[in-house]
């Protein structure tokens, strides 16, 4: 349950961070809170790849006694979570580049 727990928090961060990165990117807004989240999906892209491209909380939530099934291990309805990675992979992505965009373009430091 702790597990599930702290994986539901992760995942509500890492949203949020999507969100975030994605108005910097569409706005020009920008600041710490922004390098907070680029950092943050930085370092969840690393631990993801290098877990094979799977959560590694995932296994520890069946070790634990999570259920199976898709998005078994949060507390979020399946139908928020089933499209997780085909939702918010193009739009980090296309945040990333956005950013990448602008600080050529505008001179950000």
């Amino acid at each position: 349950m702790l597990v599930r727990a702290v994986h539901t928090a992760i995942y509500l961060v890492m949203s949020i961070s999507a969100l975030v990165l994605v108005y910097g990117a569409f706005t020009g807004a920008h600041g710490p809170w922004l390098w907070w989240a680029a950092g943050l999906i930085g370092v969840e892209s690393v631990i993801f790849a290098a877990g094979g491209f799977k959560c590694p909380l995932t296994a520890l939530a069946v070790k634990y006694g999570a259920g199976e099934g898709p998005l078994f291990d949060t507390f979020l309805p399946e139908k928020l979570t089933r499209h997780t990675f085909r939702f918010f992979g193009p739009l980090v992505l296309m945040g990333f580049l956005m950013l990448a965009g602008r600080g050529l373009w505008f001179g950000w430091n």
